[in-house]
């Protein structure tokens, strides 16, 4: 029985559902004898292609119009949808009154459809929550539709919390960003983790863990089973709460030497598009579970250092996932190592691209995303000292690095403790533009921090 309880996953969010809209017809942009109804049929066309893509929303409504008069009733009455797309066709349409249906929205606009893509930008100031792509480029429509998607997935999802007390943050979360947090007792903690099966975690332990690993050095296989038992005990918390994601107070919160460090369930769990943060951090929580659900790609949390003789930032901790790519892709070679404060317990030291280009990223104050972006210059751990955590990766920054550690979390007001003004969360890929749309969709603020 208890290696059934065990096995189990939080079930998947339910579809995201975005209205589409096809704004305007013939008029003198872009010609007189523009076919609205025929430029419609080509994109749904081209949209049927992406839909295998996004088994995960549904497309309803289609309204080809001029007047928003039309849709706003319709738009209004589907409590159930979380965003509108709208495809700007001509110049007879109504764009200001769509971005005023209250809800998120994604204004995709060829060049020559007409000039109401000048009013998106007004519209931003005054705090609606619209995004435009002016492009000519059709596969943006994914993009768009992957955004929306994401604002509806926050929406529906669930945080746990294990933390020696209860968060004051939750109301505020569930306004402002969607998921709702959920607190987790150590005694729950404690609980499912006696609730393993043994031979189970030890079966998950050598075919996760220790078959893949390159080398292991210090820890025994009896505190890598521990380790996949935490594993598998959140795992199993999760999918009682139908969660998707857990931090836990790992440093002084929660019994270690009962439960071991859950550093290697953190990392395979967001190698499962899952998320997994140390610390308690609901920021970085909040952070990575955005871009799992945008970009399908986890985050490596961690403790920034400067070194300005090369214009960079170290970013190390001991909790890297495997799979930065996302899930399904390859794993990065790792070792498996003691987490590195205390020599204690088990981790992964992992061997992440050199070359790769990053984004780093954290939400703060519930109103803002810290941003930034590099590229990874060191990243084999034969490159780095023996000391600090045990992933490291030494990143170029796409600015100045001085004038970054000199205004380090200047902008924050409301969190100031030592993990808050530290973590930051990295991934793989520049995704400047997106996180802007997703900035105007969900009303956060982006900060360069350099």
């Amino acid at each position: 029985m208890a290696a059934n309880r065990t096995t189990v996953a939080s079930p998947p969010l339910p579809k995201v559902k975005i209205y589409t809209v096809y704004l305007g017809g013939a008029g003198a942009w872009p010609k007189p004898e523009f076919d609205a109804p025929g430029e419609k049929a080509k994109f749904e066309r081209f949209i049927a292609t992406l839909k295998p893509k996004f088994p995960e929303v549904e497309l309803v409504g289609g309204d080809l119009l001029t007047n928003a008069k039309e849709a706003l009733p319709k738009i209004a009455a589907r409590d159930d949808v979380a965003g509108v797309l709208c495809i700007h066709l001509g110049i007879r349409g109504d764009l200001a009154g769509i971005v005023n249906c209250s809800k998120p929205v994604v204004v995709f606009s060829q060049p020559y459809s007409g000039h109401q893509w000048m009013y998106v930008s007004q519209a931003q100031r005054e705090g609606k929550r619209v995004a435009l792509m002016a492009t000519r480029d059709w596969r943006e429509l994914a993009t768009a539709i992957a955004l929306l998607k994401t604002v509806g997935q926050m929406r529906q999802s669930k945080i746990l919390l294990a933390c020696a007390k209860p968060s004051a943050r939750g109301n505020d979360i569930r306004e402002r960003f969607g998921p709702e947090v959920v607190d987790v007792t150590t005694e729950q903690m404690i609980a499912a983790h006696k609730a393993v099966d043994d031979k189970l975690a030890t079966d998950t332990a050598r075919n996760l863990f220790i078959r893949p690993a390159d080398t292991i050095v210090e820890p025994s296989r009896a505190e890598i089973v521990k380790s996949a038992k935490m594993y598998l005990a959140m795992k199993q918390l999760m999918a009682e709460q139908r969660a998707q994601a857990i931090a836990v107070n790992c440093l002084g919160g929660i019994p270690i030497q009962i439960l071991g460090y859950p550093c290697l369930g953190f990392a395979q769990l967001c190698d499962e598009g899952f998320v997994g943060a140390c610390e308690a951090d609901l920021d970085s929580t909040l952070t990575m579970l955005l871009f799992a659900y945008a970009f399908g790609k986890p985050g490596f949390i961690t403790d920034p250092l400067f070194d300005t003789s090369k214009n960079a930032v170290i970013h190390a901790h001991c909790v890297s996932p495997t799979r930065m790519d996302g899930p399904g892709t390859s794993r990065a070679s790792f070792n498996i190592r003691t987490h590195r404060d205390d020599n204690r317990g088990a981790s992964l030291e992992v061997d992440l691209r050199v070359g790769q280009p990053i984004t780093c990223a954290k939400f703060i104050d519930d109103e803002a995303m810290l941003f930034s972006t590099g590229r990874i210059i060191e990243g084999k751990p034969r490159q780095f000292d023996d000391r600090g955590c045990r992933t490291q990766i030494t990143t170029a920054v796409n600015g100045d690095a001085q004038k970054m550690m000199d205004n380090w979390s200047v902008d924050m007001k409301k969190y100031r403790d030592i993990r808050t003004l530290l973590h930051r969360v990295v991934f793989y890929g520049d995704h400047t533009r997106s996180v802007h749309h997703l900035a105007s969709l969900m009303g956060f603020k982006v900060i360069p921090e350099c």
